[in-house]
């Protein structure tokens, strides 16, 4: 590809991302995944040349583009070598009128730095939310050691989490095959939470692909029992092939129905050791890795993830053995989603104590600790421990 063409390759995926923003489409890496997987004539650096260029004009865009072109032209002025690229040649995007409107820039839309700032994230914290992510890894000490995952990857060990590492952009994982998981340090750190030993019985109630499941299950050392549930049928088939290949045998997955999920676990109900909620969020978190999910929030949409939580917060609370724990985990930087949820729970359920955390990074936020990009050098997380009484 021609650098007029990545451009413009670029443009027509940002019209993509647009509209699915819009509607309520897919996320943008599947979008771009989806267009290279009909263009196999672009290689390998014109696929990461594109994906640069579709992020960096997404990252630059606090409020929803008008079009494609108009999000990229902001790029341009900032980069002489993208700009040339606007020649009108074949394949490439047409001259830079003068006058030509341009996305408006900045870090996300009003409402949400209002509601941001209200919980306690300033404009320095606001910014972090949309700089690049690290890759990190959590080792899987089923099937390696992380010392000597480190020595053949070259990463670094993140402080406080002996089986993370954080490893270079770009590093090639495709031949892991079950001794590392991607995930988050953040991710790592709240699932520490759960306090997870062998023998226990938990519930990972909304467990999605499964990413926490499998850390619970190594913490685990692969002994006790783990139930693993979702109302996502797709994400939630994706958990059993991943556990298989890390080796991990204590983990069975269930199907629930949305709002009929306690009628699915009736076998349940009082007899887990520990329920893990990471519940449906608005993601605030995680726009490191998926910027244009700020396009998506409304306060529709958050009014709906709060109700979410508040179900599944109930519905975890009557799986709970007496003197047990429930630990609830949002990706988000809204008190909304987390020290205000864990607030009216236990406002709800006055014989539930909120019990300390002692985590290795975070701050405490409400009855719980809240960890974030600026501070923290991770995705953005709120994590609560909830005693039921004996």
């Amino acid at each position: 590809m021609t650098p007029g063409a990545r451009t413009q390759a670029a443009i027509e995926l940002l019209d993509a991302v647009i509209d699915a923003a819009r509607g309520g489409g897919a996320a943008a890496d599947t979008l771009i995944a989806r267009y290279f997987a009909t263009r196999r004539y672009a290689g390998s650096k014109d696929r990461r040349a594109v994906r640069d260029l579709v992020y960096a004009a997404i990252r630059r865009a606090g409020e929803v583009p008008a079009s494609g072109r108009a999000a990229m032209l902001p790029v341009a002025a900032e980069d002489a070598a993208v700009a040339a690229t606007f020649d009108g040649s074949t394949h490439a995007p047409a001259p830079i009128a003068a006058g030509e409107d341009a996305a408006t820039g900045g870090i996300m839309p009003a409402w949400l730095a209002e509601a941001l700032a209200a919980s306690g994230i300033d404009a320095d914290a606001q910014a972090a939310l949309i700089d690049r992510a690290p890759l990190d890894i959590r080792v899987n000490r089923l099937r390696n050691d992380p010392a000597a995952l480190a020595a053949r990857l070259g990463g670094t060990p993140i402080v406080g989490l002996p089986d993370a590492l954080r490893l270079p952009t770009g590093t090639n994982l495709d031949a892991l095959d079950g001794e590392a998981e991607v995930q988050d340090a953040g991710s790592q750190i709240v699932s520490l939470a759960v306090q997870a030993v062998p023998g226990q019985r938990i519930v990972d109630l909304c467990a999605g692909g499964g990413g926490k499941t499998l850390a619970l299950a190594a913490a685990m050392r692969n002994d006790g029992q783990i139930l693993a549930t979702d109302v996502d049928r797709g994400r939630l088939s994706r958990l059993m092939p991943r556990a298989e290949r890390a080796g991990v045998g204590i983990v069975a997955t269930r199907l629930l129905d949305p709002r009929r999920e306690l009628e699915a676990l009736a076998d349940w109900q009082g007899q887990a050791d520990a329920v893990l909620i990471d519940a449906p969020c608005s993601g605030t978190g995680t726009w490191r890795r998926n910027p244009e999910a700020r396009w998506r929030l409304t306060p529709a949409r958050l009014a709906a993830f709060t109700a979410q939580q508040r179900h599944v917060l109930d519905v975890g609370a009557a799986l709970v053995r007496p003197g047990g724990g429930l630990v609830y985990v949002t990706c988000s930087l809204l008190d909304v989603e987390g020290a205000d949820q864990v607030a009216a729970f236990l406002a709800a359920h006055p014989d539930w104590r909120a019990e300390p955390l002692d985590l290795p990074a975070g701050s405490p936020r409400g009855q719980g600790v809240r960890l974030d990009p600026a501070r923290d050098a991770t995705d953005g997380f709120f994590v609560a421990r909830l005693i039921r009484p004996c």
